[in-house]
Formats: structure tokens, sequence, C-alpha cells
């Protein structure tokens, strides 16, 4: 089955004509998504907050993104909107969804950089594209006009539940321990007949670009391609900040998100009303 899915997309490429590194560019604008089901105690929580606050999240992982790409190099950025409104009712979301401001992979040199303001520092984190061990299946589905070919992977992520807590409590049964591991099943569609490995985020390594990446909660999926727009985006690394490698990076995230939300819990110390945390990571 394998060799029939390359023999179809051998003929696909042998099809396409005029695409070089220096001729062809194109942009595609990727809509996310991510499922939301947190469960609270109605005790604690009325209806009205409840509904208030999956709404609020909702729009939160509601994005759009712009992939400006070619042959060997690409570039993510959100695409600029309003920040969606805080809620009132004394609760607090910190959400972690993983993005990055500017993310430029070079496929032919097998590396990247991630141009990102964090804690009003601007980043410039360095690092190798890792390989991606994708399973090329056969099964097809039609996204707008290109057939795309199904392509999966496994990946090991912390099992992190919502935490939610109430005037400042945690659960300090569980704040020390070490964090539970689960495999999760990503799912690609990528068409061949845009032969470049580029894809939305960190996705990447496929032989044509990656039009729908689905990791079981958040969903990426392409809903316009432009082929050599007129007002092509430059696509070129960016150079502006503190360079550092990407582990060090996450220690200093890391860091800084534990002691934000020691000051939030001191700051709350002793105020009346109720309060509600919840922190998703991404």
């Amino acid at each position: 089955m394998k060799l029939v899915v390359k023999l179809i997309i051998i003929s696909t490429l042998l099809l396409i004509t005029k695409v070089n590194g220096q001729e062809f560019q194109g942009e595609a604008t990727y809509k996310s998504k991510r499922k939301i089901d947190i469960k609270l105690d109605s005790t604690q929580v009325n209806s009205e907050m409840h509904q208030q606050m999956m709404e609020m999240l909702k729009k939160q992982f509601e994005k759009t993104y712009i992939l400006s790409f070619n042959k060997e190099e690409s570039i993510y950025k959100e695409e600029e909107s309003l920040a969606p409104p805080q809620p009132q009712g004394g609760f607090v979301v910190m959400v972690s969804s993983g993005g990055s401001d500017l993310l430029y992979k070079n496929i032919k040199e097998k590396r990247y950089t991630n141009q990102n303001e964090s804690f009003s520092k601007l980043f410039l984190i360095k690092d190798d594209l890792k390989d991606i061990e994708w399973n090329l299946e056969s099964e097809t589905k039609n996204i707008g006009e290109y057939t795309c070919f199904k392509a999966t992977t496994t990946r090991e992520v912390e099992d992190v539940e919502s935490g939610i807590s109430f005037n400042g409590d945690k659960d300090l049964s569980t704040a020390d321990k070490e964090p539970k591991m689960k495999l999760i099943t990503i799912t690609a569609w990528y068409t061949p007949q845009i032969p470049v490995s580029a894809g939305p985020g960190n996705y990447h390594g496929l032989p044509g670009l990656i039009l729908e990446v689905n990791d079981g909660s958040e969903t990426v999926i392409c809903s316009k391609i432009v082929i050599n727009p007129k007002n092509a985006t430059d696509i070129s690394e960016p150079v502006k900040g503190k360079e550092i490698m990407q582990d060090a990076y996450d220690q200093i995230m890391e860091k800084k998100l534990k002691e934000m939300e020691e000051r939030t819990r001191v700051n709350t110390n002793g105020r009346d009303g109720e309060r509600v945390e919840i922190r998703i990571g991404g």
C-alpha cells in the first residue's frame, strides 16, 4: 500500500512544472480550533460563569496564521487581531498555547529560528529541526481544490489536566510530583500538488504542503492558498532578539510562569469574593 502511495505522489510531482526555489512562492492561511471541555463544581461556579469561561477560552484558541513558503524556507506568523476581552466575575485564565510570534524554518539546512516576545523581552530561539517519523497512508480526501494524503505520527507529551483553583488554593498533593506522560497520535493531511515540505507550526517533512493537522485536542486547517502572490512576503530569517537555545528558553519560561503564579496568589490573599484560576498547557 505504501508503494501505491509513493507512485501516486511521484506521478503528481512529475505533472508539476516551473517550480523551483527561485521562482516558486506561496502563501497559505490557517485557522486553529481547540476542544474545550472543563467541568466545574456547580456549588463553586454557577452556570453563567462557566459558560462565560468556555466562550472566552474558545476565542483564545480561534486564531488565524499565515504561512509564507518557498521550496526551502518558510515563515509562520499569527495574523494580527484584537485580543479577546477578559471576562468579568473574578476569575483569571492563563493560557499557554505553545505558539510563536514569528517562526522561520529552513528545511534544506534543517534548522529554525523562533522570534518570540515573552515577558517584555524579545528572544531569538535557534535550534535544529527535529525529524518527524511520519507514516504515509493511502487514505485521501479533498481540502478545497487539493487532493490530500493522510500521514500519522506519535509523540509523547505531558498529560496536563486543566488546573483549577478557587480563592488561590491549589492541590498540594500533586505539586511536587513528576508529571505524567501520554502518547498521542497526530494526523496530518498533505498535498503533493504543492511540492514543499512545509507546514503550520512545527510540522514539516512530508512530500507536499501540510494543509491540516490534528493532535486530538487542536485542529489547524488551511482555508486559503495563493501561489506566487503579487505582493509576496519576504521570507528571511529574523535577526533581532536575544539568541538562545530552545531548552534554555523553556527553562526561563517555566521559572517566569511560576513567579507569576506566586505573585497572583499573594495578591489575591485576603480579598473577598471567589477567584477561579484556569491554566491550560499547549
